[in-house]
C-alpha cells in the first residue's frame, strides 16, 4: 500500500496503525435504496470504534460514471450522489475524529474519467492548455502508436478525431492516463490533496501508483512466438 500523509506533524503514524477498509457501496445502506452510503457509515460509528482501529480507509466515492467501480473519477471535489453529499462526507470525517479514528481516502491519480473536465478540454484541440495533462501520440502507419495493451484487454490507445491523435489508457478507454511528465499535473493534483487535507483528511492511499511513470520511448513491447 502507498500512503500519502497530510499531517506532517506526525507523518509516520500509519506505520504502526491498524486500519479498516470501507467499501461505501456495500457497507451499510441507510436509506434502503439498495446502495451503501455515507450516512450508513456514520450510523455504524459505534461498531467501527469497537473494533479498536486507528484509521479507516475509504474506497472511492468521488463523482464518477462508474465504468470501473468509482476508479474513474470525474470530479475529485464532488461526491457520487448515490452515496450522499459533501456535507455528509464532512460530517463523517468529524465523527471519526471525535472517536480518535483517522481518515484515509483512496486517491486515483494514474488516470481520470474521460468525463473529467480536464479530459473534456484536452480532447478539443492540441493547443488546449489541458491537452498535455494526458498522454498523446500521433498515428504510426495509420494505426496505433505501438503495441501496448490495456489491462482490460485490447489496445491501450484510443483515437481522438478532433486532434487526430491517440490517447493512452492502461485501464478502460474511459480512463485516460494522466501525463506525470507534465509539472502542471503535479500542481493540479497537489491542489486536490491540499483541498481535502484542509477539510480534515489524514492521508491518502494512492491507487495504481506504480503505473505513473511511463517509458517515454514508447517502443513496442517485446513479443514471443507461440510454440
Amino acid at each position: 500500500m502507498s500512503i500519502l500523509i497530510s499531517n506532517q506533524q506526525n507523518p509516520t503514524w500509519w506505520q504502526n496503525a491498524v486500519g479498516y477498509q470501507i467499501y461505501p457501496k456495500s457497507f451499510f445502506d441507510s436509506n434502503h435504496d439498495g446502495i451503501g452510503d455515507i450516512q450508513g457509515i456514520i450510523s455504524k460509528m459505534p461498531y467501527i470504534k469497537s473494533l479498536g482501529v486507528n484509521f479507516v480507509w475509504l474506497s472511492p466515492f468521488f463523482a464518477s460514471p462508474n465504468i470501473d467501480n468509482g476508479y474513474d473519477v470525474s470530479d475529485y471535489q464532488a461526491i457520487d450522489p448515490q452515496y450522499g453529499t459533501l456535507d455528509d462526507i464532512f460530517e463523517m470525517i468529524d465523527q471519526f475524529h471525535q472517536n480518535n479514528i483517522r481518515v484515509v481516502f483512496d486517491l486515483v491519480i494514474n488516470h481520470t474519467s474521460d468525463q473529467h473536465h480536464w479530459f473534456k478540454e484536452a480532447k478539443k484541440s492540441v493547443d488546449n492548455p489541458y491537452h498535455d495533462f494526458y498522454i498523446w501520440r500521433k498515428p504510426v502507419n495509420g494505426s496505433v502508436p505501438n503495441n501496448w495493451v490495456s489491462l482490460f484487454g485490447g489496445s491501450a490507445w484510443e483515437y481522438n478525431p478532433a486532434t487526430k491523435d491517440y490517447y493512452y489508457h492502461l485501464f478502460a478507454k474511459q480512463q485516460p492516463d494522466l501525463n506525470w511528465e507534465n509539472p502542471k499535473v503535479h500542481q493540479a493534483v497537489a491542489k486536490i490533496i491540499d483541498w481535502w487535507a484542509e477539510r480534515g483528511v489524514d492521508g491518502f492511499r494512492l491507487d495504481a501508483i506504480s503505473h505513473l511513470k511511463k517509458n517515454q520511448r514508447f517502443k513496442d513491447s517485446p513479443t514471443r512466438k507461440m510454440r
